[in-house]
């Protein structure tokens, strides 16, 4: 495993370095009246890579323009980046599937990319532990999101509401204690960086156990709030184990091996087969990413997802 990358470490202001995801869909309504029409949206997210900072946008599709209003938004808020990092939309696999058809083609991107005066990073095809870091915060958004929602169908203005409250409760979350005093209870947090001071709720009652047929439509969205920093506040608890990965140094591929690729939705009796034609190795001079040469062409992959066949 590599070690952190620089925009994790350096200190800057919020949201200099970014990462960004989509989540989804979900289904909204257009207005309160009876039979009014349903359509999907989506939830696009913007972390900050050095304070764990998180910004959400409502999204109502999956298009190029969808995405550059949602990227407005974002910079008129928390000012332009310097750096944006995502998927490469032309493999995108794990929770952020739906963003595939946004960066499909080289057009979309640097329509994207020529959006706003930054540098933008793609991973690597078949890599979601790339960006673990908006990975984790788009899964534990969008599958805590979904189970408090439910079967309901909110508004865009009720969605809108619940979803920056629900901001409002990621950036609360505790990074390390705020001094050494041992009788000093305060923690650091996201919210530290972006106000000044920690994120705080307003006193409210607690109605998460509460039936939902005896509920207003605001008091709904108190509720599902309510249970989503329930389930969200355990599972965080839960990941602050230390987990090791990929500890053990191994030998570097090199260019001429001939490797199986790792592709699970292929038919049986068949090996996707190639041979490396290009490393690409990182600063610490170890290779985490390979190009290789197959019947079809070339093909990006990270070392995880291919197997070296012994000499």
């Amino acid at each position: 495993m590599v070690d952190l990358p620089a925009s994790w470490v350096t200190a800057n202001r919020p949201f200099y370095n970014v990462g960004t995801d989509y989540g989804g869909p979900f289904i909204m309504k257009e207005s309160h009246r009876r039979g009014s029409r349903t359509h999907k949206a989506y939830l696009a997210l913007f972390v900050c890579m050095a304070v764990k900072a998180v910004h959400l946008e409502i999204v109502n599709d999956l298009s190029t323009d969808s995405f550059l209003a949602a990227l407005d938004r974002f910079t008129s808020s928390r000012g332009i980046p310097a750096h944006i990092y995502t998927d490469c939309g032309t493999n995108y696999v794990g929770a952020a599937k739906q963003i595939r058809t946004l960066l499909s083609t080289d057009e979309a991107r640097q329509a994207v990319s020529a959006r706003i005066k930054c540098e933008w990073h793609f991973n690597p095809p078949a890599a979601p532990h790339f960006g673990g870091l908006w990975e984790a915060a788009i899964k534990s958004t969008k599958t805590h999101l979904k189970k408090v929602v439910g079967a309901q169908t909110y508004t865009i203005e009720e969605m809108t509401t619940l979803v920056v409250r629900i901001e409002g409760v990621l950036n609360s979350l505790p990074l390390q204690p705020l001094s050494s005093d041992p009788h000093d209870l305060e923690v650091l947090t996201p919210g530290h960086f972006l106000i000044g001071q920690p994120l705080l709720a307003m006193p409210e009652e607690n109605i998460i156990d509460v039936a939902t047929n005896r509920l207003g439509r605001w008091q709904l969205i108190r509720q599902a709030l309510q249970s989503f920093w329930h389930r969200w506040s355990h599972e965080y608890l839960q990941t602050l184990q230390r987990r090791k990965k990929w500890f053990k140094h191994t030998e570097n591929l090199s260019i001429g091996d001939l490797i199986v690729i790792h592709t699970p939705n292929h038919p049986p009796m068949s090996w996707k087969l190639g041979r490396i034609a290009e490393v690409h190795p990182s600063p610490d001079k170890v290779i985490r990413v390979v190009t290789l040469q197959t019947t079809d062409g070339l093909l990006k992959r990270p070392v995880v997802k291919v197997t070296k066949l012994p000499v």
